[in-house]
């Protein structure tokens, strides 16, 4: 059942309390009303965030950006905010539920340090790129990486991250470090970039995967929040009441998205995914048309799909012509 866990009820019912202190106080139905496209975009944008490895921002971000001409900084803040509830709400379900072998979620306690410095280094030194180049590079990021994930058979197997030496630990600080930054850029993307290492050079269960990096999303979501907050004072009043008009839709879209994704054959719903983000990058070259940005995006996006797939295709080569042992199912039981 979704709401099952004690703990998650809890969770749930507080954090609805919450919002409603929240809204009477900051928010109004009229604003809510004038600004009913953003629990709109976020009824899919939570979905797609409890049931892939990509964040809410893999909808929310395009679709103010490049679609609603939001301002870039707006559009990632407003990722940020909304991932902060939504994610985290996914996260307190994921580890609520029964049965969780929770060793396996250790992980998410060092590369969430690695993600938030790459968030920091990022905004220090990124935020001058041009808009158009970061929307190519986002676009390309999500859209190459559905296509591999859909189409790749990278089903990894491991149940636990099994870390070799120090190389192993360089490789993940330095993908946090990578993802951190993209959060800095877009609101999202440390998610897409520490799953697809897990479940190609550690060769991770997929679930337990997606669920890693729905955690390490919310965290870099609640500090990229706070750090946009308090260090940079930055959020403006008008952020914080979008925010509350879309909160209420994550806090149960997240975590429903997980609850289908352990139920159901999510293949059709995840074509669904690839087809909205190859429409994003059409509309994207599409609308103001230029060679820059046809060239930023074609470039971006061969260069990311050759990574994906050529990383989840070795993977399914290593389980093709060799089936051993799980070194991760020792380590469980242990």
């Amino acid at each position: 059942m979704f709401f099952e866990s004690r703990i998650f009820r809890g969770w749930y019912a507080g954090m609805m309390l919450l919002w409603v202190l929240l809204f009477a106080a900051l928010n109004s139905f009229v604003f809510l009303w004038e600004h009913w496209y953003y629990p709109a975009i976020m009824v899919l944008g939570a979905f797609v965030a409890g049931l892939t490895p990509e964040g809410g921002g893999a909808v929310a971000f395009p679709v103010l950006s490049i679609f609603l001409d939001v301002k870039r900084e707006m559009a990632r803040d407003f990722s940020l905010m909304i991932q902060s509830v939504g994610m985290t709400s996914a996260s307190i379900w994921i580890l609520s539920r029964r049965g969780q072998h929770l060793p396996a979620y250790t992980p998410v306690l060092w590369l969430v340090p690695a993600a938030f410095a790459g968030f920091i280094l990022g905004m220090l030194l990124l935020q001058s790129i041009p808009v158009f180049v970061i929307q190519a590079l986002f676009l390309s990021l999500i859209t190459t990486f559905a296509l591999a994930y859909v189409f790749g058979k990278h089903r990894g197997v491991r149940p636990l991250l099994a870390v070799r030496g120090t190389g192993d630990r360089a490789m993940l600080g330095g993908v946090a470090l990578v993802g951190g930054m993209c959060a800095s850029l877009f609101g999202t993307g440390a998610d897409i970039v520490i799953y697809t290492l897990l479940v190609t050079r550690f060769r991770m269960n997929e679930k337990v995967a997606t669920h890693i990096s729905i955690m390490v999303m919310a965290a870099i979501s609640i500090l990229g929040y706070a750090y946009r907050l308090f260090w940079d004072g930055d959020i403006s009043a008008y952020q914080v009441q979008t925010w509350l008009c879309a909160y209420p839709v994550v806090l149960f879209m997240a975590p429903f998205g997980s609850y289908i994704l352990g139920k159901l054959n999510v293949e059709w719903m995840l074509r669904a995914i690839v087809a909205l983000n190859f429409f994003q990058m059409v509309y994207f070259n599409w609308k103001n048309p230029s060679f820059e940005k046809l060239a930023y995006s074609g470039g971006f996006s061969l260069a990311l799909f050759a990574i994906f797939w050529i990383s989840l295709a070795r993977l399914a080569r290593e389980r093709a012509a060799v089936v051993l042992p799980d070194p991760g199912s020792a380590g469980a039981s242990g």
